[in-house]
């Protein structure tokens, strides 16, 4: 049996969303099987908060959810000077979550003082720039469990994981959230979704959804196993890219009828010929109501 992974999680500038998220991880019986949390804001653990932040022992994972600031003080002492502390003595650094990521919502009430642990926005300019080469993105509002639980496995396994150029696992985010969405037949035919909630019609034309730009696989790895936030009839926001949130996020920006961002890789000229084609097509079985 392999030895049991250590983890410290801690927490910055959050609302607390990728803990919520964790804790609705389905086997999380069979995870803490292999894995240790030294301390943990909410499950139970060896270590208090002030001992987690005194720790200077080598450990395996040290999971930072939220944003980083100098200014931040958590337990009576500077959040920033304790997690760089510990950022030495952690064999790996999960930035979990979009705000741990690039600075988040709270980088916008901030943009001065506020990033991610590596990153500033998408820029190599976060507060812990020097801990780069053994961080891990994992963004989302909020991250999946699936997307954290993989990468700890694959590192735990593997000694390393293949990532893009924003340090996110290539197996999580080399895909667009627009792939795997059930609503792709009406994307390609240009058949607008008037309404939340429906199940028929495309959302990105209409009502903002950001799928086609957005990196994730929350499409392919659902949400409590069943569900996302397009096939709930939602559109996608984009939380995962370091410019959410946006303001309008349930609109599509347009210049004379074209979409202000094109899908992701498609030129204005050739979004427009395929749109043009695909409007002058009726196809009644996709005009029908499902149920």
């Amino acid at each position: 049996m392999h030895k049991k992974s250590d983890i410290i999680w801690i927490q910055g500038i959050t609302c607390n969303g990728n803990t919520q998220s964790f804790l609705n991880y389905p086997n999380m019986e069979i995870f803490l099987k292999r894995y240790n949390f030294l301390y943990h804001p909410v499950l139970e653990s060896k270590l208090d908060v002030i001992k987690s932040l005194e720790y200077n022992k080598k450990f395996d994972f040290l999971i930072i959810e939220g944003a980083i600031s100098k200014n931040f003080i958590r337990a009576g002492v500077n959040f920033y000077e304790k997690v760089k502390f510990l950022a030495k003595n952690a064999k790996y650094i999960i930035a979990l979550g979009t705000c741990a990521t690039y600075g988040g919502i709270f980088k916008r009430k901030n943009s001065e003082s506020i990033t991610g642990v590596f990153l500033n926005g998408d820029k190599n300019d976060g507060l812990l720039k020097e801990f780069q080469t053994k961080t891990i993105n994992i963004p989302g509002c909020p991250a999946h469990p699936a997307w954290l639980v993989s990468t700890l496995d694959t590192l735990k396994n593997n000694g390393f994981i293949l990532m893009d150029k924003l340090n996110r696992p290539k197996e999580i985010y080399g895909y667009l959230v627009h792939q795997g969405c059930n609503r792709n037949e009406y994307f390609e035919w240009k058949i607008d979704s008037k309404n939340f909630g429906e199940k028929e019609g495309c959302l990105f034309y209409l009502q903002g959804c950001r799928a086609p730009l957005t990196h994730g696989s929350c499409n392919r790895i659902l949400w409590n196993e069943v569900n996302s936030k397009t096939r709930s009839g939602s559109p996608c926001f984009g939380c995962t890219e370091s410019s959410f949130p946006r303001n309008d996020m349930f609109e599509t920006k347009t210049f004379m009828s074209i979409p202000a961002d094109l899908p992701m890789g498609v030129s204005k000229r050739a979004y427009l010929t395929v749109t043009g084609i695909a409007k002058t097509f009726t196809i009644k079985r996709l005009q029908e109501k499902i149920i």
